[in-house]
């Protein structure tokens, strides 16, 4: 999901610093204003893609593991994710 979101984000030229496009919470917040915002994603889409991180900074950090049922929800939502970025890189939005 990072990575399809920072290629949507430097297809789509918004004006985003490097800088901030290297974290996930800068990438995240990124994707939110010049994406889903403006309507070129869906806001369900910026939710998912809140919560895997959510999920992600648990069982990076925190060491407390998540569970299948999670894991499954994170899994079905970075497809539709990755789906959503495909639709578009192979539609004229970026035009």
């Amino acid at each position: 999901m990072f990575d399809a979101a920072r290629a949507s984000l430097i297809a789509s030229k918004a004006p985003v610093p490097p800088e901030i496009a290297k974290t996930h919470s800068g990438l995240i917040a990124a994707f939110s204003l010049h994406l889903v915002k403006p309507g070129l994603f869906p806001v369900e889409l910026g939710r998912a893609f809140n919560r895997a991180e959510d999920l992600r900074l648990v069982a990076d950090y925190k060491g407390d593991p998540i569970t299948e049922e999670e894991a499954l929800w994170a899994l079905q939502h970075a497809k539709t994710f990755l789906e959503e970025v495909e639709k578009r890189f192979t539609s004229d939005w970026l035009l």
